[in-house]
C-alpha cells in the first residue's frame, strides 16, 4: 500500500483518522500500533514477523542495558551486530553471493530473496535507539507496545523520514492533538501528494522514455534532459513522500523532522547534503562519521572516514554495485570540496555555485539510475562524448514535458514559502477570507485532479519503496 494510491487516499488513512479521533487517548498508541501493523502486511504479510523480531530484540537489549549497565557496551553490539546481520542478508546476500561466483568462476545459483519493504529505514531506527540508550541520550522503553508503535508507525514505516527515538519520546506518552494540527497536516500532506502525482510521475515518464533508447542514437542533450528529469523525479518523489509522511504525523499529533530543504538551490555539493535527505545525512554523520573521528584528525583519516560513510550511503540505497560507485563519486567530490577547492568555490557568485552543484549532481544521478555498467557506461559516455550534440530527438522529448519541468523548477526553489510568509502578515479580514476560499478551491481542484491521474494512469511507482 502506497499512500498515493486510491485505497489508502480513501480508505486506510480515513478509517484510521477517523478510529484514532473517536478512542481515548491512552488507546491511541495501541490503535495506531494496529493500524501500522495492517499498513505493513498488506505489502509484506510475512516479513512482518521479521519487523516484529527486529524491534524485539533492541527492546529487550534496551532494557538489559537499563538493568545491567555494567554490559552495555556488549549488549548494545549485540544489537547492532543482530539488526545489521538481518539488514545485510535479506538486502546484499544476493549480490555478494553473484559477485563471489562470478570472480571465484563458480556458476552459483542466484539466491533469491524479496527485500523486506522499509527494511534500511526501521532497521536504521533500531540502531539508533539503542545506540542512544547506550550513550545515555534516552531512557529505555519498558513498554515493548511503545517502542514497537515508534518503529512501525506507518507514515515514516516505508519511506521515512528517518525518526530518531528521541525526537517523538515525550510525544508516544503525551500530545497536543488539535484541529489546527490536523489542518496542518492536511495541507503538507497534499502539498506531498501534489508533488508526487502531479510532478514526479509525470516526469518520471520521460526518463523511462530516454532510457528506453539506446545512448548511441541519441544527442547528448537528450541524455542529459533525461537524467535531469531524473533528478526532479526522485525529488518530487521522494519529498513528496516525506512530505505525506509529516503531515500525517502532525495530524496524529507527532512533529517528524524536515527531510528536505530546496536542495535545488545549493551553492556546493555539499550544501547539497546538508539539504537532502536531512534525516539520513544527519545519522551517517552521528552514528558512523563522528564516532570514527569525523573531522578532528589527519587529513589521511578525514579522507578515510568520508570515503567509509559514503560508501555505507552508497549501500544503503540499494543492493547493487551502481549505488556503491554512486556513493564514492560525491564522497571523491566532498573531500575535494573540503580540502582542495571548497574556500575557492565559496567566493565565487552564488549563480556559479548553483550551476556547478546542478552538473554535479546530475551526472551522479546517472550512476544511482542506472543498474547496468555497460549502459551506464554508454549513456555517460555518449553525455560527454558525442558527435550528436542536440537533434530533434530532443525538442521531441522536451516539448511535451516542457511545461511540468518548468512547474517543477519553479516549485524546488523558496518562493512559495515567501508569498506564504507575505499573505499571513495580510491585515484585512476581506482580503484574508478571499484568500482562504481561493486556496481551498485550488486544493480542491488539485485533490480532484491528482485522484484522475491515479485513476486513469498506471504510472504511479516509488523509488524508495524498497529501501
Amino acid at each position: 500500500m502506497v499512500f498515493s494510491g486510491i485505497p489508502f487516499l480513501f480508505f486506510f488513512l480515513p478509517i484510521t483518522l477517523i478510529l484514532y479521533y473517536i478512542v481515548p487517548f491512552c488507546a491511541k498508541n495501541y490503535l495506531l500500533l494496529a493500524a501500522s501493523l495492517i499498513f505493513y502486511a498488506w505489502g509484506e504479510p510475512l516479513y512482518i514477523i521479521l519487523m516484529i523480531l527486529s524491534t524485539f530484540v533492541s527492546w529487550l537489549m534496551g532494557v538489559l542495558i537499563l538493568k545491567t549497565p555494567r554490559h552495555k557496551k556488549l549488549l548494545m553490539v549485540m544489537s547492532v551486530v543482530f539488526n545489521l546481520s538481518i539488514l545485510v542478508f535479506f538486502k546484499y546476500a544476493p549480490l555478494l553471493l553473484a559477485t563471489f561466483s562470478d570472480i571465484f568462476g563458480l556458476g552459483l545459483a542466484p539466491l533469491k530473496l524479496t527485500i523486506p519493504i522499509g527494511i534500511s529505514f526501521y532497521t536504521f531506527q533500531t540502531l539508533s535507539y539503542n545506540i542512544d540508550v547506550f550513550r545515555g541520550d534516552v531512557p529505555a522503553e519498558k513498554n515493548f507496545f511503545t517502542l514497537m508503535t515508534y518503529i512501525s508507525m506507518f507514515p515514516q514505516l516505508i519511506a521515512g523520514p528517518i525518526v530518531r527515538y528521541e525526537t517523538v519520546r515525550y510525544e508516544m506518552r503525551q500530545r497536543t492533538i488539535s484541529f489546527e494540527s490536523f489542518s496542518e497536516g492536511t495541507i503538507i500532506f497534499l502539498h506531498g501528494l501534489f508533488k508526487k502525482v502531479l510532478i514526479a510521475n509525470t516526469i518520471g515518464e520521460l526518463f523511462d522514455a530516454v532510457t528506453a533508447v539506446s545512448p548511441a542514437s541519441q544527442s547528448a542533450a537528450t541524455l542529459w534532459l533525461g537524467i535531469f528529469a531524473f533528478y526532479l523525479h526522485i525529488y518530487f518523489d521522494f519529498s513528496g513522500y516525506s512530505d505525506m509522511a509529516i503531515g500525517m504525523g502532525k495530524m496524529l499529533g507527532f512533529n517528524f523532522l524536515q527531510n528536505f530543504n530546496y536542495p535545488l538551490i545549493s551553492v556546493s555539493v555539499s550544501d547539497f547534503w546538508r539539504r537532502w535527505h536531512m534525516s539520513l545525512g544527519t545519522w551517517f554523520r552521528d552514528y558512523v562519521y563522528f564516532p570514527l573521528g569525523g573531522s578532528r584528525c589527519s587529513k589521511g583519516l578525514q579522507i578515510r572516514n568520508l570515503l567509509i560513510v559514503w560508501c555505507l550511503t552508497g549501500f544503503w540505497h540499494g543492493d547493487s554495485w551502481n549505488f556503491a560507485l554512486w556513493g564514492i563519486y560525491f564522497g571523491v567530490i566532498l573531500i575535494l570540496e573540503k580540502m582542495v577547492y571548497g574556500k575557492f568555490l565559496a567566493k565565487l557568485p552564488k549563480i556559479v555555485g548553483r550551476l556547478y552543484t546542478i552538473f554535479i549532481v546530475t551526472l551522479g544521478w546517472a550512476f544511482f539510475s542506472i543498474e547496468d555498467f555497460s549502459h551506464m557506461s554508454a549513456y555517460v559516455g555518449k553525455m560527454f562524448v558525442n558527435t550528436n550534440v542536440i537533434d530533434r530527438g530532443f525538442f521531441y522529448y522536451l516539448l511535451p514535458y516542457l511545461p511540468i519541468m518548468l512547474i517543477g523548477v519553479l516549485f524546488a526553489i523558496p518562493i512559495f514559502p515567501k508569498i506564504k510568509e507575505k499573505v499571513q502578515n495580510v491585515k484585512n479580514t476581506a482580503a484574508k477570507s478571499a484568500i482562504s476560499t481561493c486556496a481551498i478551491l485550488v486544493y480542491s481542484a488539485l485533490f480532484v485532479l491528482s485522484v484522475a491521474l491515479l485513476v486513469g494512469n498506471a504510472y504511479n511507482p516509488f523509488l524508495y519503496f524498497n529501501f
